[in-house]
């Protein structure tokens, strides 16, 4: 018994022994495993980034290309502005770009813009334009939509008038629809359809004889065909290539108020190419042939637009047609920043037999760029014409 209780207690001293010289790995309480309530002392509650710092953020960060993370990226700018149109006033922009398919790294993305002017003297302007590159790169929307009212100033609407008349006021308001719908037919060539909604209003003029007794008011409805060759790297922004379009657009009488057909031929030439490094030489040929004795809402006018004749006051030299040529260089500077120079020529004109070499008018320049997106610029230029000169404020390159 004494034998048998000595080995009981030294097989239990032995247990104890090997228990307390074993490493035991400490384990939570199963309540600590479980979350903690959210409570004042304990929750953590996100700042909100404020305007401001949101603006620097996306500013600062916005020439990433991020089409490829996220289904759109937008950035935005709110500034001062000034054109010699409007006056002094207040602009903004909403600018994205996107894919349609975030699969294809090839195709170029695609851009819609949001812009609007508003001026101490009443002048206000909304725009929504972009470009639409469909799956497949085979087809392509190009779109504009502005709506407008324009208290300006007006020398008629022919060139001689223009250079004749004293300048009065008047207030136009438009409501404008374009947009082109190609699809491609070979590796660079596309053919496309063309619609044109133009509502045109004078609301205020000094002279109604400034007309030439046409109405104060047009309605138009345009159709049109297009044929274009475009090998372009970047729509937007293009540094090599060329692009050449032929459109055709008929504006029928019964479409509209014009009381008769009118038709519009319209022939873009443009190429680009590297000279340097960061340095690309653009030219641009632009010409419209709307025929003779066309509605003032259809007329060219030098300088609108702000893509060609660059400074000069638009409707200060009106007519049926026109034909500018322009050459430009672009340089990158640092960064982001860029600058350009350019100079060019061109005028407006009633007919193909009363087009005059004595009314060529000069036009030049220079501006500044920033990569305000991946390879969309915001530009400011500042063009000089003949006894003219002024600035323009856009996004994307002129041509």
């Amino acid at each position: 018994m004494i034998l048998l209780l000595s080995c009981s207690l030294l097989c239990r001293a032995q247990e104890t022994k090997e228990i307390n010289t074993t490493f035991v790995e400490p384990v939570e309480p199963v309540d600590s495993l479980l979350p903690l309530p959210a409570t004042v002392d304990t929750a953590v509650v996100p700042k909100k980034e404020n305007f401001l710092k949101a603006f620097i953020r996306q500013l600062l960060g916005g020439n990433k290309d991020k089409t490829f993370e996220k289904p759109i990226d937008f950035s935005f700018a709110i500034a001062p502005s000034y054109t010699r149109e409007a006056s002094f006033g207040i602009g903004g922009m909403i600018t994205g770009l996107y894919r349609l398919d975030r699969t294809d790294s090839v195709m170029q993305p695609s851009d819609v813009s949001f812009i609007a002017n508003a001026s101490l003297t009443g002048f206000y302007n909304f725009m929504l334009k972009g470009n639409t590159n469909f799956k497949g790169n085979r087809s392509r929307l190009v779109y504009d939509v502005a709506f407008s009212n324009k208290p300006l100033d007006f020398w008629g609407i022919s060139y001689d008038a223009c250079a004749t008349n004293a300048m009065i006021k008047y207030t136009r308001r438009q409501l404008k629809f374009n947009t082109d719908y190609t699809y491609k037919i070979s590796s660079a060539f596309y053919i496309g359809a063309t619609l044109n909604l133009n509502y045109s209003y004078i609301s205020s003029i000094d002279d109604i004889s400034y007309l030439q007794g046409q109405k104060d008011s047009y309605f138009l409805t345009g159709v049109g065909l297009s044929l274009q060759y475009d090998t372009r790297d970047f729509v937007l922004n293009p540094r090599s290539g060329i692009y050449v379009m032929l459109k055709e657009v008929v504006y029928p009488g019964v479409l509209g108020n014009a009381g008769q057909n009118y038709f519009s031929t319209t022939l873009i030439v443009n190429y680009y190419c590297k000279l340097w490094k960061d340095g690309v030489m653009a030219v641009d040929l632009y010409g419209q042939y709307n025929g003779e004795n066309v509605p003032w809402p259809l007329r060219a006018e030098l300088g609108a637009g702000g893509a060609r004749m660059r400074g000069y006051y638009a409707g200060r030299y009106t007519d049926n047609n026109q034909v500018n040529l322009q050459i430009e260089l672009r340089q990158r500077i640092y960064g982001r920043l860029g600058a350009v120079v350019w100079g060019g020529c061109g005028t407006v004109f009633p007919s193909f037999n009363g087009f005059k070499w004595s009314h060529l008018l000069y036009n030049y320049g220079l501006g500044l760029r920033f990569e305000f997106k991946h390879n969309v610029n915001l530009r400011v230029d500042y063009g000089f014409g003949k006894q003219t000169g002024g600035f323009v404020f856009s996004v994307a390159e002129a041509f």
